[in-house]
């Protein structure tokens, strides 16, 4: 399927999802990233704020400021994107595309300063390929040549594809892909040269 049509019909999915059942599935993909060894070994995480129903990061953000952990959260800059530290939500704002984000006064941190990136998608395939929003904002982001952060996608499961997402070459794929009922492991985010090994979440 063209990447249009999926970006649609999956769009279409998600907003479509109750907020109990947004809530629930929610709840239960982040306790499956809160169980990933890298979320457990990374000193600085980048995460996102939900729109349009994306899973939800609120306690993953949560459990991150209580054991200690950096966080950043993405800003839209003219056609680039940067991240910056936040030390609560409350210090969000609606940004561009109506999406909260840092206030503008922040220090911008690049794709090199954090051990792991959740990811926003609209689709992800096993092989670790996403569907954003055409906008390619994390596709540049991701390629700085310094970055050695764990690429996670985080999703509902109903995003995960079991085909393959037509790929091009600047598209950046995760490393792993967490879902409420399935963590996906791609191989390594730069090579891929394990492929796709599937565990089961809780």
């Amino acid at each position: 399927m063209p990447k249009r049509s999926l970006r649609q019909q999956m769009l279409a999915r998600r907003l479509a999802l109750s907020q109990d059942d947004w809530r629930y599935a929610s709840m239960l993909a982040q306790k499956n990233l809160l169980s990933l060894e890298e979320y457990e070994q990374a000193e600085c995480i980048a995460l996102y704020a939900p729109a349009r129903n994306e899973t939800d990061t609120a306690e993953v953000v949560a459990a991150a400021f209580r054991a200690g952990k950096r966080v950043l959260y993405p800003a839209v800059c003219g056609e680039h994107m940067v991240f910056r530290q936040v030390e609560g939500l409350a210090s969000l704002e609606q940004g561009c595309f109506g999406i909260l984000e840092p206030c503008p006064t922040g220090v911008d941190h690049h794709a090199d300063e954090a051990d792991l990136i959740v990811v926003p998608g609209v689709a992800f395939d096993p092989s670790g390929h996403r569907i954003g929003y055409g906008k390619g904002f994390y596709d540049r982001f991701l390629r700085h040549p310094g970055r050695k952060a764990h690429l996670v996608g985080l999703c509902h499961d109903f995003q995960l594809i079991d085909g393959h997402i037509p790929a091009e070459g600047h598209d950046i794929r995760m490393e792993i892909i967490v879902s409420d009922r399935r963590i996906v492991r791609c191989g390594s985010n730069r090579s891929h040269l394990d492929g796709p090994d599937q565990q089961t979440g809780g």
